[in-house]
């Protein structure tokens, strides 16, 4: 398992299919009227024209048809709800007669009645209206032109993203006010964590105290195997499982390695729960390190678990049956911290089920992906989403490499088994130089290193293709005494602090380089390389802090880029929280040593925090929508750090800049009472989608509005005039001289009746920012104001296909609470 997950998958094909159009009598009779066998007699000649037409389409197609069955892929069919014919009973009767009527020719019509309702493997009425089912590319075409049926979604597979933090966010237990005190820790919301499932025992997730569950609370705690639903509690008052899309792609699992049940046998997902909603454990620590009190960010929040990640990943369709029976359920909030691949909201399950959850009034966070810190590599972009980066906190575990030249090399690492000695220096080596493929060995894969070569030396191994746990077991199976894990030059100098096998450290680009330059020139001079590693424990108060961690995946926005994303960021690296008993801390399966917590980084951890967080301004303002929460958290979000400078960049150790933070970092406290929100409506979203350019068709598969009418709102503007927290401008040049935008929005009070806010105004550099009007008056609690922004900048000389970024900000102040608004502008010379 490796600790940070990957938030970038290969692409997927996908198929968008257009409006349904008729086709003829005969097939629009199959869907209508036929259906599962019935005691009703008047059915039964339904039933023998059903069986003839089937005959007859089998009995002409060619014999090569017959004997070569085409091979099905799983794919997500959204219908029109209230176009179910009344003669089927159910929706699921409906779903089942429409594959009979579509399937394969090259099955026979027993195999046809058979197999009908065995290949629906979910079928959705909450979040979303439809079914996923396994077809053939055939099926598809032919599934597309049914009367009702509006879209067919192919499947993706999703991967997984992936203490100190409540303190350096500000949430203390003592204070006698502040957020956790006004929402009483979070006690009566739920928070649904779609993950990997959880282990139920672990301390984090004790009931003590707890009174019942909400009386909204409409779950229910699934049996499987090694968790009888007598595990949940008044903490854990939910837990499902999601396996058939999995299954469908992938084969019955293999349940000596997994559990068919809410049961984790990953860690992640218990790890992500107890962030969100630990209760307080003390004393908790990994392997000795970061000693001290557990807790998530609601302490007595209530969760439920939704198992949908398994060892080949996150299936679209078990994703969008846990969104559809978390908001059934009656979750709050939705934690997710898994991503793929970046396409059309039409195309996206979490988009799709995000959506219909937020239009339920359920807050949904997601995690940005690990895939900085290069550019256009943000996931779960979606506006009504709320996506969340990751930040470092003021800890850290220092492991230094002391060379034989006398140099020490700062590194990290979360080592709790014997050390090397301080005081004698060992071998050192570099993988790459002693493998007989030197591309393999320098990445320490399994197999490729030499034990005669490497036994008793410490071994330089570079980042990259295996997990960096899994690289210090290699050189532990070879007989090296220790590793050194160097970053590569894209990966930049953040490091991850792991939980290894052997002594081993992590480094950054710049010292692996300066390694491997002393190895070569202790070659040189005939005498070998020599080191140590020292562990030098747990560091707290480490400035400056925070900083944006490398890997958080970072702007512009590849679907939409007048939407700044990520929204914000949150502490994502070197996370403790609660981990299961059956897996070691490295997450490698020779790893038995066992651990009530466990360190892990990744934007799976950032995600969590923020979902904890909603809960929490849930509890404390009930009447808040889950665009006012999020609004809460960027406008009060800050992107200074401890030294009262701009963040830096991990990657670089230079200035971060909005495309990598979003609005900032997120400042709990302040969100309590940001004195004003950017309210956003579900019609408001249908209006962005208008204005996104997305057909009625494709607005209806993600919102299920039945009446869209995108002409009043594409007169009302462009992308940007979404209500959102901040405001980016994208330019395309095309010779222009003189560029200008608007934007429109509008503020809700909040905070004081009978308070003025006056704008501060901080331009992008070479760009002219004006507000009209200058200062808003509020009378009441809950009145709403407009404002109008206008942004105006000159063309600057640029290459072909190149782009600059510029950011400021405007901020609304009433004496006592700053409003902060991210302004960016982007200037792009097409090709």
């Amino acid at each position: 398992m490796s600790i940070i997950r990957s938030g970038v998958l290969p692409a997927h094909s996908v198929v968008t299919l257009s409006r349904f159009q008729p086709l003829n009598t005969h097939i629009q009779l199959k869907l209508h009227e036929s259906g599962p066998p019935m005691a009703i007699s008047p059915l039964s000649t339904l039933s023998l024209l059903i069986s003839i037409s089937i005959s007859i389409s089998i009995f002409f197609l060619p014999s090569s048809a017959l004997q070569q069955p085409e091979y099905r892929k799983t794919f997500i069919v959204r219908v029109q709800h209230d176009a179910k014919p009344s003669i089927f009973p159910t929706h699921s009767h409906w779903y089942e007669s429409s594959l009979r009527s579509i399937a394969s020719a090259a099955n026979d019509a027993a195999d046809v009645e058979a197999s009908a309702s065995g290949r629906v493997i979910h079928s959705y009425d909450t979040v979303f209206h439809g079914f996923a089912a396994e077809l053939s590319a055939s099926e598809v075409e032919k599934l597309k032109s049914l009367p009702g049926v509006m879209a067919v979604l192919p499947e993706q597979v999703r991967h997984l993203h992936t203490t100190r933090s409540p303190e350096f966010l500000g949430l203390k237990t003592g204070d006698s006010a502040g957020l956790l005190k006004e929402s009483d820790f979070g006690s009566d919301l739920v928070i649904g964590v779609i993950d990997t499932g959880i282990w139920p025992e672990r301390e984090s997730f004790n009931d003590r105290d707890l009174g019942p569950a909400p009386a909204k609370w409409r779950g229910q705690c699934v049996a499987g195997e090694k968790f009888p639903a007598s595990l949940c509690n008044r903490k854990l008052i939910g837990a499902r499982y999601f396996c058939s899309g999995y299954e469908a792609s992938n084969g019955k699992m293999n349940e000596t390695t997994e559990f068919r049940s809410p049961r984790d046998s990953d860690g992640h997902g218990t790890h992500t729960a107890s962030i969100a909603a630990g209760r307080y454990v003390f004393p908790a620590s990994t392997l000795g390190y970061a000693r001290g009190v557990a807790a998530g960010m609601a302490p007595k929040a209530r969760l439920a678990a939704y198992k949908v990640c398994w060892n080949a990943g996150c299936y679209d369709s078990d994703i969008l049956a846990a969104f559809d029976a978390a908001v059934a359920d009656g979750v709050d909030v939705i934690s997710l911290s898994v991503g793929g691949v970046v396409v059309p909201y039409y195309l996206d399950a979490i988009a799709i089920g995000a959506f219909s959850a937020s239009d339920a009034g359920v807050f949904v966070s997601a995690s940005a992906g690990n895939g900085g810190p290069g550019g256009l590599t943000v996931t779960n972009v979606a506006p009504w989403v709320a996506t969340v980066g990751a930040g470092t906190i003021d800890r850290d575990f220092p492991a230094v490499v002391k060379l034989g030249n006398g140099k020490e090399i700062s590194g990290v690492s979360v080592y709790g088994g014997p050390a090397l000695a301080h005081d004698k220096l060992y071998t050192l080596i570099y993988a790459g130089s002693e493998g007989s493929d030197g591309y393999s060995s320098s990445l320490c894969l399994d197999g490729s290193l030499d034990p005669n070569v490497v036994k008793g030396k410490i071994v330089l191994c570079d980042r990259g293709i295996n997990s960096r746990a899994a690289k210090g077991e290699v050189v532990k199976k070879a007989g090296g005494v220790g590793m050194i894990l160097a970053n590569g030059v894209f990966d930049g100098e953040g490091l991850v602090a792991d939980c290894h096998v052997l002594p081993a450290t992590a480094v950054g680009a710049a010292a692996g380089d300066e390694i491997r330059k002393y190895i070569q020139s202790a070659e040189k001079s005939k005498s070998p390389a020599k080191a140590t590693i020292i562990f030098r424990g747990t560091r707290l108060n480490v400035a400056p802090a925070p900083v944006v961690a490398a890997f958080s995946a970072r702007g512009p926005n590849p679907e939409t880029p007048d939407i700044l994303k990520p929204d914000l960021i949150a502490p994502g690296l070197n996370i403790l929280a609660a981990w299961p008993d059956n897996i070691g801390p490295s997450g490698i399966a020779s790893d038995k040593r066992t651990t009530e917590f466990n360190i892990l980084s990744g934007t799976s951890m950032a995600c969590p925090h923020v979902s904890g967080l909603a809960a929490l301004l849930k509890a404390a303002h009930p009447e808040w929508s889950p665009a006012a929460i999020k609004s809460a958290l960027m406008t009060t979000a800050y992107s200074h750090d401890s030294r009262g400078e701009t963040m830096l960049d991990e990657s670089t150790g230079n200035t971060s800049t909005v495309m990598d933070y979003g609005a900032g970092h997120v400042h709990p406290q302040k969100a309590m009472d940001p004195g004003l929100v950017y309210d956003i409506s579900s019609y408001d979203y249908v209006d962005f989608l208008c204005n996104s350019n997305y057909t009625t068709k494709n607005i209806q598969v993600v919102t299920r509005k039945a009446a869209v009418d995108c002409g009043g709102a594409k007169r009302a503007g462009h992308i940007g005039n979404l209500n959102y927290p901040t405001l980016a401008a994208v330019f395309q040049q095309y010779g222009k001289h003189k560029l200008s935008t608007h934007f429109i929005r509008t503020v809700t009070n909040v905070g004081d009746a009978d308070s003025v806010y006056a704008v501060r105004i901080r331009p992008p550099a070479g760009v002219v920012v004006t507000v009209a009007p200058e200062k808003l008056s509020f009378r009441r609690v809950g009145q709403k104001l407009n404002f109008l922004v206008r942004v105006q900048t000159e063309a600057v000389k640029l290459s072909s296909g190149s782009s600059v970024v510029r950011s400021g900000a405007i901020s609304w102040s009433d004496g006592k609470r700053e409003v902060t608004s991210a302004v960016v502008v982007t200037l792009q010379q097409p090709l």
